[in-house]
């Protein structure tokens, strides 16, 4: 049954009808300005055919009847504004109205909400009246949707493919009648060719794909924008099949847009970028959201000399001068991904430059070994994603334990970067090739973003934002940090979840993965190792205990879609639960409890065993979408004794997944990580501090000669333990807590002590 979308709940829509067409390229062609704080230009999209047409088509085109009841559906049933009272009357002369051909010469005349024509816009999906062209025969046009939100759309038009010279090689017609079905198949034909070319002829197809975005319009085509989507038809066009495959957008987003935000970056210079908005990129160009929809890209972006332009694409661009003063950026990507992965940020960043001594570093672990080589054998074996120039299968790049690296921010942080953060980037990088191998991606720009950035960090392809609250203190905050969003290249990235309820597939694995990253990267001994992590185990228990205390259940359920995740409409729409509350933005759930069970499972099989088991689902599932039961029937699969012992998918789902609170097996760990030395450690120095304190209290004012207490030197995790435990005494006093100051040089540690 067809999901009904309620944009006013705290679900995020995914209005995309992915299943009738699906965007394979994406070329976007910008201008960045500061002054008015619009990104404004053309994108150009080249589709497929999508999968769910394409089985039913060949019954004949009254197949797609279907879909249009389908895309009716899913608009919200408010009644026309149309004053007749049968529908199928329509006219198409009256349906017109409601959809926009904005002439070139024409200036934006949107209202606030990029809405043309429509003085009684739906407050959330348009109306079912926009669905369908209804003509006099009844036939129904195909509507293209497309997710859009806080953008201005000026134009879209049919791009002419068909007359690029040289274009000939990519169709099997040998003749053209004069028809114009036939040039409408031709064309389409061509970008099939085109968008399946094989991944050896990536840099034939990124040629023609931007020959193919210049060429000219071959007429304009109806559109209207909801506060969701965007939607596009051809007059007369009833199927997908013969929908125009590369269309053409004239748009601008506007300052207020929530997909980038507009600030002064610590140098106070204006700047833009990506934040990792819960609603992603449709306020930054119209798009297909739902994670299905894997493409690729390229993208100029020009802006003011004086701004440097980074963004998630495979090639550390070079600028160009276009004229005085304007500068223009170009990047592309080869591995098709979710829309939701494109990441860029614009701002007067400079480059951090490396130390001598963190070239010899690089030196020293650039063709470092795996620890457990005899287990990649698979790596010879084919890749199961669609085709695309993948580094598991480039020799060169399997050897490759530190990818190419840059770190760039604002000029007054740039000493703070070269003390801090700079020689942890190659540990860190051949740290987490020795755990899982071949790195996805074949460079790593690091960005410290500005002081609004909600987030400690947020991992792109090819790019990572850090906050600046990572720098300051210890190597230890930084270093974990970064480990977890390198993590993410494999999980989150490389392998993303085909339901984003299912948030814990990238959160959990990343925070599984960032200790055993940073003890390697510290080269730390066994038993060390083994202290940290318990440790660490005990304070996320902690704030795991503490969340679960003072939030909501259904948002503590790691599958709130239960059976039904990873399912679609028919139409390929969908939503995103939770996608929109606010309190969820702040909430740790998906990382601790995701950790959690992965810790589980890790103990159970022992650690070598499940290392290995991680590695072999990176090259099973690479380039792909998964869901829960896709890692967890591989796991299964590789110790068949487990299942003897009741551990199974179904007790993994009920026990931790699919319910709210702390999951039962972790509430019998609990206690064991409190017999850890390093928490024994702090308990013996709480003592202390609790003796101390009251003492002092029962001496009052009298001057009193007292027995010097002799503290240990904490770890910066014991010392979060230390405080987040004198913090549950009812009273401290001021001078105990001068004490803590001089003692463990509180202003000088990492921010999570200083929080």
């Amino acid at each position: 049954m067809e999901t009904q979308l309620d944009p006013m709940k705290d679900d995020l829509p995914l209005m995309a009808n992915t299943s009738y067409m699906l965007v394979k390229h994406y070329i976007l062609d910008l201008d960045v300005d500061f002054k008015s704080k619009v990104i404004e230009g053309v994108i150009v999209l080249f589709f497929e055919t999508g999968s769910q047409y394409r089985k039913t088509s060949s019954t004949g085109k009254d197949d797609c009847q279907s879909q249009f009841d389908e895309t009716c559906k899913m608009r919200a049933s408010e009644p026309c504004h149309i004053p007749v009272t049968n529908v199928s009357a329509c006219s198409f002369k009256t349906e017109y109205n409601d959809f926009t051909v904005c002439g070139k010469g024409e200036e934006d005349t949107s209202d606030k909400n990029g809405n043309y024509s429509n003085e009684e816009q739906a407050s959330g999906i348009s109306s079912s009246k926009d669905c369908c062209d209804i003509e006099n025969h009844g036939n129904k046009d195909f509507l293209l949707v497309l997710d859009c939100c806080d953008l201005s759309v000026l134009k879209v038009e049919e791009v002419d493919v068909a007359a690029v010279s040289g274009i000939e090689k990519f169709t099997r017609s040998a003749k053209l009648t004069d028809v114009s079905k036939e040039l409408e198949n031709l064309r389409n034909q061509i970008i099939h060719e085109l968008v399946t070319l094989p991944a050896d002829r990536w840099k034939e197809q990124l040629y023609y794909f931007t020959r193919c975005s210049q060429a000219p319009g071959c007429g304009e085509l109806l559109f209207t924008t909801g506060t969701w989507s965007l939607e596009i038809k051809k007059s007369g066009i009833q199927t997908p099949t013969d929908f125009p495959h590369a269309i053409r957008i004239w748009y601008k987003t506007k300052p207020e847009g929530r997909s980038v935000t507009w600030t002064t970056d610590q140098s106070g210079r204006p700047c833009v970028y990506t934040m990792g908005s819960p609603i992603n990129n449709r306020a930054l160009f119209p798009c297909q959201e739902p994670p299905v929809a894997l493409s690729t890209w390229q993208a100029s972006v020009r802006t003011a000399a004086g701004f440097v332009v980074l963004m998630s694409g495979e090639n550390s661009a070079e600028p160009v001068q276009l004229q005085e003063g304007i500068l223009s950026w170009y990047y592309y990507v080869t591995m098709p991904m979710p829309a939701s992965t494109f990441t860029i940020a614009v701002g007067c960043w400079q480059e951090v430059k490396k130390q001598s001594f963190t070239a010899a570093i690089e030196t020293n672990t650039e063709f470092s070994l795996p620890s457990s080589q005899a287990s990649f054998r698979w790596h010879e074996e084919i890749c199961a994603h669609v085709e695309y120039p993948c580094r598991f299968q480039n020799p060169a790049a399997r050897l490759q334990a530190v990818i190419p690296y840059r770190v760039f921010a604002p000029w007054c942080l740039i000493e703070h970067c070269k003390e801090r953060l700079l020689h942890l980037i190659p540990q860190c990088l051949s740290a987490a090739y020795t755990t899982l191998g071949t790195h996805p991606f074949s460079r790593l720009d690091v960005l410290i973003v500005p002081s609004n950035f909600s987030s400690l960090g947020m991992a792109s392809p090819h790019i990572i934002f850090l906050s600046q609250s990572v720098l300051p203190g210890g190597s230890h905050l930084c270093g974990t940090r970064l480990c977890h969003e390198i993590a993410h290249a494999w999980f989150g990235l490389a392998i993303g979840a085909r339901d984003w309820t299912e948030e814990w597939i990238s959160e959990g694995f990343a925070t599984f993965l960032e200790d055993i990253f940073w003890a390697r990267a510290q080269q730390l001994s066994h038993d060390e190792v083994k202290g940290q992590q318990e440790l660490k185990a005990l304070l996320r228990w902690r704030r795991l205990r503490d969340e679960v205390q003072n939030s909501e259940e259904e948002l503590q359920v790691l599958r709130p879609k239960k059976e039904s995740t990873g399912e679609l409409s028919e139409s390929g729409a969908s939503v995103v639960k939770h996608g929109l509350k606010a309190e969820k933005i702040f909430m740790q759930v998906h990382y601790l409890k995701g950790y959690f069970l992965l810790r589980s499972l890790a103990r159970t099989i022992g650690e070598a065993s499940y290392l290995v088991s991680l590695r072999k689902f990176v090259h099973k599932f690479h380039g792909q979408l998964v869901l829960s039961q896709d890692f967890l029937c591989m796991l299964l699969e590789d110790i068949p004794e487990q299942k003897e012992s009741g551990l199974t998918v179904e007790s993994i789902f009920q026990n931790w997944l699919d319910t709210s609170g702390i999951p039962k097996p972790l509430l019998e760990e609990g206690e064991t990580w409190k017999e850890c030395q390093l928490v024994q450690q702090v308990s013996g120095e709480v003592t202390k501090w609790i003796q101390t304190n009251q003492r002092i209290r029962k001496s009052g004012k009298k001057k009193r000669k007292r027995d010097e207490v002799i503290f240990q030197k904490l770890l910066p995790d014991q010392l979060v333990l230390l405080l987040e435990s004198l913090l549950e005494e009812k009273t401290l006093c001021p001078r105990i807590l001068q004490c803590l100051e001089k003692t463990y040089q509180l202003r000088e540690q990492d921010a999570e002590v200083i929080h």
